[in-house]
């Protein structure tokens, strides 16, 4: 069987994300164990003798209170705060409607007397009842929180590594640079301590399949992650690298001088990431990841604020647990590399990732008709951060329904005379299959369908349509409720996710770089100072076009050529 994966959450927005994946790891299951819980957990004993899981997780963090309390006792003694690693109990994650500004100092002396987490409940105490109804989860929060704020589960101390000689956030001393995030790895003692780090978790692996890196694009983590693949793919080789590039929900900037840094950083973020890892998956809500600004993305039954990294982690963390099946099933041998393989082929290394969030159908309701109704419209929404496209053509693909039972897999009407080729198949996954290969044809497709849904207790934002059943089902209208009660939170919600090797990344990487080679770049001293030369800027962007090639076919090549002749 394949064996187990260490992730890596290099900058803030990362560690969003994985915040948000990591609880969904945590949620209670029941029914079939479908997925193997030790590719991405390690057990371990918990003060008092029991046992626990934690994430085999290696995070790369700045200064300036950005993880809280998880971080606060510094590298060395990193943990999920005082009190929650001293008891043996429980641990919940409750939410405040308008938490209290939080830095670094304060969150140094609550951890130093012993007090820990404000949302870690007292040992020996109920837990409190959250003061976010359901409903109001959406709407509460407007101040960034901290991803330690929502994270749910208990850490290791060799987790979490504060990088000292960057602030996270202020006018000056940020990470804002890809030559600054590669300089980083470059100093012997940082590479040593993420090495010892990366070591800890290695030698503990029966059988190591590979790592995942989720790394910001949009800043100078995106030459940290440069650095970071390398040497993974130069120290263990043969083993797969997947690597999950990331961008926050981004603002109309313009011409800012930080909006150009992160077009910049996004480039060689690809570039770079793409040499040295057997995937590289771009992740975003963000409208767009060039110069343009274009709307979030909208998804029909969620009221999500694109704004707030607290939701649109949540999103993609969803996305992220489905995408990352292939190689955590119970019932199935591939690995992360036999996912790679089946995508990258002929210098294919960068895939978009689809997503439909929840997967619409109504309970009872087969699967046939789930997708019958969405008539000639794919039923996701791209997650790489360019403009609907209605492309029926991809390479290759690896897709994944979950969160359809047994009674959903065969349409009742199929035991006369089935409306369509769908209702005539035997089972969820033959029905997917085929469906996929109406779609698109010629292609290369893996699929696979689970009953397990995916959790989104709390603490995940309650942004849900109050269309949704406690089990993410669609209803006709929504549950009457008087003044002052709300409806009931969704648990669970199916979910639809493929990655493809698709023509839309001749697009989106073409547009990419474009934008990059529009920029003068005298005008940028200071980015290059960090460590980046001008030659190595220039050949970087080349590779840049030469990679979305590997995407075009006569379609896309002449679309973009108009592309080119408009601006």
């Amino acid at each position: 069987m394949p064996g187990e994966a260490v992730t890596l959450q290099l900058g803030h927005y990362a560690g969003c994300v994985g915040a948000q994946w990591w609880g969904l790891q945590a949620g209670p299951g029941g029914g079939p164990a479908e997925l193997r819980s030790s590719t991405l957990l390690r057990s371990e004993r918990a003060p008092g003798g029991r046992e626990r899981l934690t994430p085999r997780l290696v995070a790369l963090e700045l200064k300036g209170g950005s993880v809280g309390p998880v971080a606060a006792a510094g590298p060395v003694a990193a943990g999920t705060g005082t009190a929650a690693t001293s008891w043996d109990g429980a641990v919940a994650a409750y939410l405040e409607r308008d938490p209290a500004p939080r830095d670094g100092d304060r969150a140094e002396e609550s951890a130093a007397e012993g007090r820990g987490s404000p949302h870690t409940p007292v040992p020996g105490a109920a837990p409190a009842p959250s003061p976010l109804a359901p409903s109001q989860d959406a709407s509460s929060g407007g101040t960034e929180r901290l991803w330690s704020d929502y994270l749910n589960v208990h850490l290791h101390p060799k987790s979490v590594y504060v990088i000292r000689q960057y602030m996270h956030d202020g006018e000056c001393g940020c990470l804002e640079a890809f030559g600054q995030g590669q300089s980083l790895l470059q100093d012997p003692g940082c590479l040593e301590e993420l090495e010892d780090r990366l070591h800890f978790y290695v030698e503990e692996c029966d059988y190591l399949q590979g790592f995942q890196v989720l790394c910001d694009l949009h800043n100078g983590f995106s030459g940290v992650g440069a650095k970071v693949t390398e040497l993974l793919y130069d120290e263990y080789s043969g083993k797969g690298i997947l690597t999950w590039g990331l961008t926050p929900g981004t603002s109309n900037l313009g011409d800012s001088p930080k909006n150009l840094y992160r077009v910049m950083n996004v480039a060689l973020g690809i570039v770079h990431l793409s040499r040295h890892s057997s995937l590289l998956c771009p992740l975003s809500l963000s409208g767009s990841l060039g110069l343009r600004p274009q709307p979030p993305v909208t998804f029909p039954y969620l009221n999500y604020d694109a704004s707030l990294n607290f939701h649109s982690s949540a999103v993609l963390a969803a996305a992220l647990d489905t995408l990352t099946v292939p190689y955590r099933l119970s019932s199935s041998q591939g690995s992360m590399m036999h996912l790679a393989e089946t995508l990258n082929f002929s210098g294919r290394k960068v895939v978009a990732a689809w997503a439909s969030l929840p997967f619409p159908a109504r309970p009872g309701c087969s699967l046939a008709d789930a997708l019958c109704s969405h008539g000639q419209d794919v039923p996701w929404k791209l997650l790489v951060a360019w403009r609907e496209r209605r492309l029926r053509s991809c390479f290759a693909q690896s897709v994944v329904l979950r969160g359809i039972g047994n009674e959903s897999h065969v349409s009742s009407s199929a035991r006369t005379q089935p409306p369509s080729p769908l209702h005539a198949c035997e089972s969820a996954e033959q029905t997917l299959q085929r469906y996929l290969h109406t779609l698109f044809p010629g292609a290369l497709s893996a699929a696979h369908v689970l009953e397990q849904p995916c959790r989104t207790l709390p603490p995940y934002p309650q942004f849900f349509s109050p269309l949704l059943t406690q089990q993410g089902f669609l209803r006709d209208k929504p549950p009457p409720s008087a003044a002052g009660v709300f409806s009931a939170a969704v648990e669970s919600i199916p979910v639809l996710a493929a990655l493809q090797a698709s023509p839309v990344l001749h697009t989106l990487l073409t547009s990419l770089y474009m934008d990059v080679k529009k920029l003068n770049a005298r005008r940028f001293a200071s980015f290059f100072s960090a460590g980046v030369e001008q030659d190595e800027f220039q050949e970087a962007l080349e590779e840049l076009r030469t990679l979305s090639q590997c995407y075009e076919t006569e379609l896309e090549g002449s679309e973009s050529e108009d592309e080119e002749d408009s601006d």
